[in-house]
């Protein structure tokens, strides 16, 4: 086990590029930013909260749609057309203010999620990644401009490759391997130490590649932990669907386990959740990390996020709306502001908990 950590530590704090300012590593169970803890010397009503990542799923950040039957959904209510530059632009000036209210972290997806919130059929074409594995310029150009201010500001974004009703727009096994490699050699390449990979967004939902199921998920990980530029690796792990536990194959080959809260109504189920985590044969000392949860109550002593703080994992702050419009993080066109009841309840919760 101390090897491990031993291992993930030099990749992580290796010297950075030119003009680079931020790197992400782990020390046991907590997070470091640019070598020192997270929240350094943060307690709050008894909790630790130094080595987390508290963070928000904004997986839509570089949204668009390449299907044009459907894009005329996602249309500005101001304009009337659906404007991806835009998007990225208004996400990008939003980060400062949530990092000043003390989220160090974000979701965004090469391949989104339901911009409708929760979906089955996605009718609707929203893919970094084509047939081949190959990634599009515009989607990294938007990444970019994003990755690049998280680094100015020190925060530590989680990128996930692939989500599910988007996946299948990959011809095969190859592309899917071709895709992971592209995407984590383009983050290496850009010097990126900052980042961390979510592989795929909730393995055990409806995936069309066997790889990217519970069962095999594991061995894109260690690919993606095997893939080395100037020394350096990008630490790595996959999501579940709400209150689902890791596998044992998952909490083995993990840098950190990424849990998810939704459906999860009763708090103390995310205490347990942690709890099962940490017993997870093949688990070893590493982060316990939410990034999503659609549960709320944050005028409430015991919520999910709360819960998920005393147990002393990280917890992320999944806002769909409440309607299809503008109100919440995950439906375009989106407000990226704090601009909602909900928005300024969480964000005030986060400050008050992390002494920002």
């Amino acid at each position: 086990m101390r090897r491990r950590e031993f291992l993930a530590l030099p990749t992580a704090l290796a010297a950075a590029p030119a003009g680079r300012r931020t790197s992400i590593a782990i020390r046991g169970d907590a997070f470091l930013i640019n070598g020192k803890p997270t929240y350094a010397g943060r307690s709050y009503q008894g909790a630790k909260i130094e080595g987390l990542l508290m963070n928000s799923r904004m997986v839509q950040g570089i949204f668009d749609d390449r299907n044009p039957e459907t894009r005329p959904l996602w249309k500005y209510p101001d304009t009337g057309r659906w404007d991806p530059e835009r998007n990225t632009r208004e996400f990008i000036a939003a980060m400062p203010e949530w990092r000043r209210h003390g989220l160090l972290s974000f979701t965004l997806n090469l391949q989104g999620g339901s911009p409708q919130g929760y979906s089955k059929a996605q009718p609707w074409h929203n893919s970094a990644i084509e047939a081949d594995g190959s990634l599009r310029p515009d989607y990294l150009a938007r990444l970019e401009r994003i990755l690049d201010r998280a680094d100015e500001l020190g925060m530590a974004p989680i990128l996930g490759v692939f989500y599910f009703g988007q996946d299948e727009r990959l011809k095969d096994e190859a592309a899917v391997k071709a895709a992971l490699d592209n995407a984590v050699r383009w983050l290496l390449g850009k010097g990126y130490r900052n980042v961390l990979l979510e592989v795929n967004n909730e393995c055990n939902v409806r995936y069309d590649h066997a790889i990217l199921t519970p069962s095999r998920v594991h061995e894109l990980i260690e690919m993606a932990k095997g893939i080395r530029v100037g020394g350096r690796r990008l630490l790595a792990g996959t999501s579940y669907g709400g209150g689902t536990v890791p596998l044992p194959n998952v909490a083995a080959a993990s840098d950190f386990l990424l849990l998810h809260g939704n459906g999860v109504k009763d708090p103390a189920r995310i205490t347990r959740m942690v709890e099962q985590a940490r017993k997870v044969p093949g688990y070893h000392p590493m982060p316990v990390l939410f990034n999503e949860d659609d549960h709320f109550d944050f005028d409430k002593p015991a919520n999910n996020m709360m819960n998920a703080v005393r147990a002393y994992a990280s917890w992320g702050y999944f806002d769909p709306g409440e309607s299809n419009y503008i109100d919440g993080y995950q439906c375009p066109p989106t407000n990226w502001g704090i601009n909602t009841e909900r928005k300024k309840a969480f964000f005030g919760l986060l400050k008050e908990v992390t002494g920002a």
